[in-house]
């Protein structure tokens, strides 16, 4: 038997349960692996309150790393020991589970398995949206929202790394500061700032060429407004509740915009599209220029105070549950 935080309903936090579960042998291209730390994400909170639906009763969470203890028949892309992660898979919340084989990544020396954890499926979409969604160039104006959340902190390097200039937002000093030390040019505290107004302060009134929103509903007009004529919304979260529906003729009076909402799942499809998204994720990191940030750590089995403390947006860069 192994250990797990386990749903059978959506709700708040409460309906996580601390459960045994049955792992059985990996079969056919599958995987057993024993968890080493486990990420936390708000597609983890999605999911348990209902707003992103999945087979109940479940295992929550989708991000972990750990190490192989046995393969199934067929695979060959990796072996028992062997030092493995991934992100986009439901079932993390566990001390032990059974994956897909083309599901996992080799990690490398250098990075450990709690940052692995805590930047797979954050740094991977980090990865797609500045340079896949939207391919940022050296030179262009983004706005990032939450830039001192766990995909935040992660795309605020990345962007400073590729010459862009960023505008974060979040909402306290201390965030704003910790936005700015990750390689936000500027970061307005929306809390006591108005964040249109400062973006057209700092833009001149030209507005940016690309808004990253994982805030939702709180945001999405502002964000419309912030942009550039034939300016990109990205839409990847919904921290405050999801879009309302909207008028599309919006678009056109904003100055002919573009929106889009897009999802980790379709850009790591196949795995050729994972590996190459992963060496580059990796790579940012092994090189210094992008770090990861562990800033809150939970025992496996207080996920639920983990979730809590996400929701009410207390966490900064990224969360870790550790089952040993």
């Amino acid at each position: 038997m192994s250990k797990a935080i386990c749903f059978a309903q959506v709700g708040g936090p409460e309906v996580l349960r601390w459960m045994d579960v049955e792992v059985a042998e990996p079969g056919p291209g599958e995987v057993r692996i024993r968890q080493k730390a486990v990420g936390v994400n708000f597609i983890d909170i999605y999911q348990r309150s209902g707003l992103y639906k999945v087979p109940l009763p479940a295992v929550a969470g989708n991000e972990g790393a750990g190490v192989v203890e046995a393969v199934g028949t067929g695979v060959t892309l990796v072996k028992a020991g062997d030092r493995v992660a991934y992100a986009g898979v439901l079932g993390s919340y566990c001390e032990t589970r059974i994956i897909k084989a083309d599901r996992l990544c080799l990690l490398p020396g250098g990075i450990s398995f709690e940052q692995a954890a805590g930047m797979m499926l954050k740094g991977l979409t980090a990865r797609y949206l500045i340079r896949k969604t939207y391919h940022v160039q050296e030179g262009d104006t983004v706005l990032f929202h939450a830039a001192a959340g766990g995909v935040g902190t992660i795309a605020c390097q990345w962007l400073r790394a590729l010459g862009a200039r960023v505008i974060g937002t979040a909402g306290s000093a201390e965030k704003c500061e910790m936005a700015r030390a990750n390689g936000a040019d500027f970061c307005i505290n929306y809390r006591e700032e108005n964040v249109l107004e400062r973006v057209q302060e700092i833009t001149n009134g030209e507005g940016v060429t690309v808004v990253y929103d994982s805030v939702g509903k709180d945001t999405f007009e502002t964000s419309l407004k912030s942009l550039r004529p034939r300016g990109l919304l990205v839409c990847f979260g919904n921290a405050s509740g999801p879009v309302p529906p909207f008028d599309l003729l919006l678009l056109s009076q904003f100055g002919s915009l573009y929106v889009t909402r897009p999802t980790l799942t379709t850009y790591i499809a196949k795995r050729a599209e994972l590996e190459e998204a992963a060496a580059e994720l990796f790579g940012m990191v092994t090189s210094g220029a992008v770090q990861i940030e562990i800033n809150q750590k939970y025992a496996l089995q207080d996920a639920a105070q983990a979730h809590r403390d996400l929701e009410a947006r207390k966490t900064t860069g990224s969360s870790v549950l550790l089952p040993d």
